[in-house]
């Protein structure tokens, strides 16, 4: 029967094996995707899609400033035409 000694001996050499044998296939990879990209002139879009940007939903004004009309959601910075003044009185 087989101890448990010899089981990891030959576990540990098995993954050692397993090492070399994925970096060989590895490196035999990359090159041959890397000849294919050559050859098709392939771009980084065409090969992992174009990142789409997240569109950003516009929020509803709360705020308008009667003068120019410029109006302001209440998220983010305060605009300058409301500082120092009562944003209820601007509230749409």
């Amino acid at each position: 029967m087989t101890s448990l000694a010899e089981l990891i001996a030959q576990k540990e050499e098995l993954e050692r094996r397993i090492a070399e044998v994925r970096k060989e296939e590895r490196t035999n990879a990359i090159a041959q995707a890397r000849s294919l990209i050559e050859v098709f002139e392939l771009s980084v879009d065409e090969l992992f899609g174009k990142k789409q940007k997240a569109a950003k939903a516009s929020l509803p004004a709360k705020y308008l400033d009667p003068a120019t009309g410029k109006t302001w959601s209440g998220k983010g910075r305060a605009p300058q035409w409301l500082e120092g003044k009562n944003r209820e009185d601007f509230s749409i």
